[in-house]
């Protein structure tokens, strides 16, 4: 019997309740715990990472990136990371894989910027809409353009996102149907494949996570 290819993306119900999605939030017990422990290399590493984002965030916000504004970003980085990683586990449900959590990661981030740009530099947002040096002629279909471009942001930092954590888990479960009705050599190479897939997804977890994070950065430093 042939099976919908997107139902690995379907979370489960146990007693009638979701409980998949508690997988999300798994970071908040493991994560703090490198924190309490006596200092290690995962725990060196960690923070170097840690480090090297909070100063590049703080080059992209500027001034307002002395003030603590580059933690949320650091933050949001290794809620993604966590969950992009968490998916590539066997029977651990990939919560980035569905719009209902990026989107609800980005739109509340791109309104609160939005408000905010609006309500306290309302004369850098309308000169915003207009590039330096764009004709008379063409800044009407300027401001339509850059107030497309503007609202569809969210969408796209969700969609991006959504879409690389879906693509790489199709095919691997396309690679893993496969094996059973192929012969042992032919077995061997898809093995290798699925490997190399798997390193690649480990990159695309990191690659997405990061992408995200500047992103909403860059989102946030411009309505300053």
């Amino acid at each position: 019997m042939m099976t919908n290819l997107f139902s690995v993306f379907d979370p489960s119900a146990i007693f009638g309740l979701s409980m998949n999605w508690m997988s999300t939030f798994l970071g908040l017990l493991m994560i703090p715990s490198i924190y309490w422990l006596m200092p290690s290399r995962y725990n060196i590493f960690w923070n170097t990472i840690l480090s090297t984002l909070h100063k590049e965030f703080k080059t992209l916000l500027g001034p307002s990136g002395h003030n603590g504004s580059t933690f949320i970003f650091i933050s949001l980085f290794s809620l993604i990371l966590f969950n992009n990683f968490m998916g590539l586990f066997p029977y651990i449900f990939t919560s980035t894989s569905h719009l209902t959590l990026t989107l609800s990661l980005a739109l509340p981030l791109w309104l609160s910027f939005m408000i905010y740009g609006w309500i306290n530099h309302t004369q850098h947002m309308f000169a915003h809409l207009v590039p330096q040096g764009t004709p008379a002629i063409l800044m009407p279909f300027m401001v339509c353009i850059e107030t497309i471009s503007n609202v569809i942001r969210p969408g796209t930092l969700a969609v991006r996102l959504t879409a690389n954590m879906i693509a790489g888990h199709l095919l691997l479960t396309l690679l893993g149907n496969t094996g059973p009705s192929m012969s042992y050599m032919l077995v061997t190479f898809l093995l290798m494949a699925q490997i190399a897939l798997l390193v690649l997804e480990s990159a695309v977890a990191m690659i997405q996570s990061y992408v995200f994070a500047v992103l909403s950065t860059l989102y946030s430093s411009e309505v300053n």
